[in-house]
């Protein structure tokens, strides 16, 4: 059985769709979700779908190598970043060199980098008046945002969409393509 770790910062819907789309499968689980907040929405997704949950600080994460060994103790295949806002500590990249992957609301290597996160991300296509944006999964590397592609979606940005009306586009891509990829690069 090959084994997630889900990491999230928020309320967890994508988290959710990874719930939802591993909770009988017969190759994969998500065995753990940990958050960097005591009060994210996301640890009660998590308790209704009966997957244990860790929630931790920054000392934890960054100073230490507490959170490494408790993912190798658990024996984790694949870390999914989903909505989770912290920069992952080189120590962590290298333990699980090309098993972290994220997905970020926007076709990189535009509009990423550190503070590009949710409805910033939208306001900023948005405003730019781009005609199209998406979803890209990558592998996640010692920066914000540059680790390799895996796999990009996209949608069109129609003239007078809000950035509330480009989310909702995004989240479909999401919901669409984040559980279908992380179960891909684990059955190969």
């Amino acid at each position: 059985m090959k084994k997630i770790a889900v990491f999230a910062s928020g309320s967890g819907t994508n988290a959710q769709k990874l719930f939802e789309h591993f909770e009988n499968h017969s190759q994969i689980k998500v065995d753990v979700l940990l958050s960097n907040k005591k009060d994210a929405y996301v640890l009660e997704r998590a308790k209704k779908f009966g997957i244990e949950t860790r929630v931790f600080n920054r000392d934890e994460f960054v100073n230490s190598q507490e959170i490494e060994l408790f993912l190798k103790q658990r024996e984790i295949d694949l870390i999914v970043l989903a909505g989770f806002l912290w920069k992952i500590p080189e120590s962590l990249v290298q333990a699980f060199s090309n098993r972290i992957i994220n997905i970020h609301p926007a076709l990189l290597p535009k509009y990423g980098g550190k503070g590009m996160y949710g409805m910033r991300v939208h306001e900023a296509v948005v405003e730019a008046g781009e005609s199209e944006t998406g979803i890209t999964i990558h592998y996640v590397n010692e920066r914000y945002d540059e680790g390799k592609v895996i796999l990009q979606a996209k949608c069109r940005v129609l003239e007078g969409d809000s950035p509330d009306q480009v989310a909702q586009k995004v989240h479909e891509l999401e919901y669409e393509f984040l559980a279908k990829t992380t179960e891909q690069l684990l059955i190969h």
